[in-house]
C-alpha cells in the first residue's frame, strides 16, 4: 500500500508543521490522508513507528538531493558547491532535515531513537524505518562517500582519492556549520569556493 503510505506520512510532515508532534493525533493524520485508523496503524504500528518512517524518508529526501546535486552540475567544485547549497536549503526549509543533520531535535518534533528498535512488522519500507537512523556523523560520511564515488568515477584507484575524500569532507563540514550558524553576505557558496581554492579537487 504505497500510496497510502506516503499519504499517510505527507499528512503526518503537514500535521507537523501546524502543531508540535505531541500535539499530532493519528486519528487527524489518518483522515487527513483519506484513509481508515486502521490502516495508518497496519502501515505504521504506532505513533513512533510513523515517526521513524517520516524521519527515515525525509532523510533519504535530502540524500537523494544531494546525489542530485552531485551529478547535474559541471566541474568537481560546481558539483560540491551544489551539494553544499543543497544541504544548507534543505535543513532551512525542513526542521526534520535540520534536526537530522544537527543532532538538535526540539520539543515541537518526534525525537525517535537513533538505535534500531525491534520490528515485527510485515511492511518492508516499516521494517526498514524500524532500523537505525543517521547521525549527523553518519550524514558526513554518508555525503562525503558518496561525493567521492561520482567525483572520483570509475577506474581511479582507491589511493588517488585520498585529498579528494579530504576535500569533500570540508565541503560537507562546512555546510553543516552554515546550518548551525548561517552566513551572512555570499553564503555557502563563498565559503565553499574559498575553501576548495586551496584544497585540491
Amino acid at each position: 500500500m504505497p500510496a497510502a503510505r506516503e499519504s499517510l506520512l505527507d499528512a503526518a510532515y503537514t500535521a507537523l508543521a501546524r502543531r508540535p508532534w505531541a500535539a499530532v493525533r493519528m486519528v487527524d493524520v489518518a483522515a487527513a490522508a483519506g484513509v481508515s485508523r486502521q490502516t495508518l496503524y497496519n502501515e505504521f504500528g504506532s505513533k513512533e513507528g510513523l515517526a521513524r518512517a517520516l524521519v527515515r524518508r525525509e532523510a533519504d529526501g535530502y540524500l537523494a538531493g544531494v546525489e542530485r546535486a552531485l551529478v547535474t552540475h559541471g566541474d568537481a567544485r560546481d558539483r560540491l558547491t551544489a551539494a553544499a547549497e543543497w544541504t544548507t536549503s534543505a535543513a532551512r526549509d525542513n526542521a526534520l532535515v535540520r534536526a537530522l543533520l544537527t543532532g538538535c531535535w526540539s520539543e515541537r518534533l518526534p525525537s525517535p531513537t537513533l538505535s534500531a528498535v525491534p520490528s515485527s512488522s510485515a511492511v518492508p519500507a516499516q521494517r526498514r524505518a524500524d532500523g537505525p537512523l543517521p547521525s549527523p556523523g553518519d550524514f558526513v560520511a554518508l555525503v562525503r562517500d558518496r561525493a567521492v564515488t561520482v567525483l572520483r568515477g570509475p577506474g581511479v584507484p582507491q589511493a588517488d582519492g585520498v585529498d579528494l575524500a579530504r576535500s569533500c569532507e570540508l565541503v560537507v563540514r562546512l555546510a553543516l556549520s552554515c546550518v548551525a550558524a548561517p552566513p551572512g553576505e555570499g553564503g555557502v557558496v563563498d565559503l565553499v569556493r574559498g575553501a576548495l581554492h586551496r584544497q585540491p579537487v
